[in-house]
């Protein structure tokens, strides 16, 4: 069986857009035209990924984000939207979405961030199955799980991404854009506020002190660095 592939949007001539051509490129199609059927569609049907407008009817594709990632449902999101403003970019990332894209879009863009969605969640699937011990925090990565000191922590798909990657190079300096390119797979044209987001986000869940970190550090000027915390 194909790939399943869920597109959310109101307007009948981007679903007809877009259906056409995710179809060539040999994917399956669903279709939900409000924010409430993408919900009840992703809650009762499975999808490799979901193509999800920003601004819909019932409930705008922020919420319906924020809602299915509340409920475990971790099926990568590419956002659309027609705005174009860095908070809209940075708000759908840091609520779980997995990829942003602004209308007008090409065709071969939106297959484009298909295929590199697809392949980062293929590639997570291959995860390492031993944990990883630094200093209180364990981490899990075939369980996409973690904890200090015995202690369950929560994580978005993205945080935890970012986790294992800075935990899987622990002791190198990785710059923004590394991060971006190995986390993200995807070119934010500079735009890496969202790798400080993600950062502030694990330091608030595994930092003693978020204002005097120990596990990740700030080496400025150059990005972060994954240390054992000095006793």
């Amino acid at each position: 069986m194909g790939k399943r592939i869920l597109i959310v949007d109101d307007e009948a001539s981007i679903v007809t857009l877009l259906k056409f051509n995710v179809e060539q490129a040999g994917y399956e199609t669903d279709v939900a035209y409000d924010g409430k059927e993408a919900i009840q569609k992703a809650e009762t049907s499975h999808y490799d990924l979901i193509i999800l407008d920003l601004m819909l009817p019932e409930m705008d594709g922020m919420e319906v984000c924020k809602h299915l990632r509340s409920n475990k449902i971790d099926t990568p999101i590419l956002m659309l939207t027609a705005k174009d403003e860095e908070l809209d970019k940075v708000l759908g990332l840091e609520i779980g979405a997995d990829d942003y894209l602004t209308k007008p879009f090409s065709p071969n863009e939106v297959i484009a961030r298909i295929k590199a969605i697809l392949r980062r969640v293929n590639k997570a699937g291959e995860l390492n199955s031993m944990s990883i011990q630094i200093g209180d925090l364990t981490i899990y990565p075939d369980r996409y799980e973690a904890e200090i000191k015995g202690e369950p922590l929560t994580f978005t798909r993205k945080e935890f991404e970012l986790l294992y990657y800075f935990a899987s190079h622990k002791g190198n300096v990785l710059s923004r854009d590394q991060l971006l390119s190995a986390v993200w797979n995807y070119d934010f044209v500079g735009d890496t506020r969202i790798v400080d987001v993600h950062v502030s986000h694990l330091r608030e869940k595994i930092e003693p002190d978020t204002k005097k970190p120990t596990y990740i550090k700030t080496i400025r000027g150059l990005g972060y660095k994954m240390e054992h915390p000095k006793l």
